[in-house]
């Protein structure tokens, strides 16, 4: 099956987690995470929850374990927590429980944003992967990053990766 089969066959409308990472953003002060929010919507996708966490280890590799026993959401996104500070730590952990690594992912988000911003792109970790049959998608918090990510990688191919993940 060629890959327009595969997206036309491909669920057009997934149920989605949105997971701010941050000690400092509030629901009044997260810009990516309504930007996400709305893409996602526009797109006619289903919002099961949209939280903002802590950016502490223990609060985010307990909130990931119960969202994948409650199975609330066939897509959890995440934004911030991606770059290289010591308070980065968002990828570091999701990474231990993927069970499926799309290393595409983060390298096409780095190529797109190399052309936007240049070599500062290198910075970001972005990643996505499949944690049992969850989707998992970490951004970065800039605005501008959620905007290229969501438009150029999430939008195009959220349906064709859930569509896979349960073949």
């Amino acid at each position: 099956m060629s890959v327009e089969e595969h997206r036309e066959k491909s669920r057009k409308t997934v149920k989605v987690l949105v997971v701010t990472v941050s000690d400092s953003r509030t629901k009044e002060t997260d810009i990516s995470g309504k930007i996400i929010k709305e893409m996602l919507e526009k797109n006619s996708h289903k919002i099961v929850d949209y939280i903002i966490i802590e950016n502490d280890a223990n609060i985010i590799k307990t909130f990931v374990e119960n969202e994948l026993t409650w199975f609330r959401a066939e897509v959890i996104i995440f934004n911030g927590g991606t770059g290289i500070s010591s308070r980065d730590i968002t990828v570091n952990l999701l990474d231990d429980m993927l069970d499926k690594k799309l290393d595409g992912f983060g390298e096409f988000f780095r190529y797109l944003s190399c052309k936007e911003i240049g070599t500062a792109a290198m910075m970001s970790r972005a990643m996505a992967g499949v944690a049992g049959s969850t989707l998992v998608i970490c951004l970065p918090g800039s605005p501008k990053a959620v905007t290229l990510a969501m438009e150029k990688l999430v939008l195009p191919e959220i349906g064709h990766m859930v569509m896979e993940i349960f073949k």
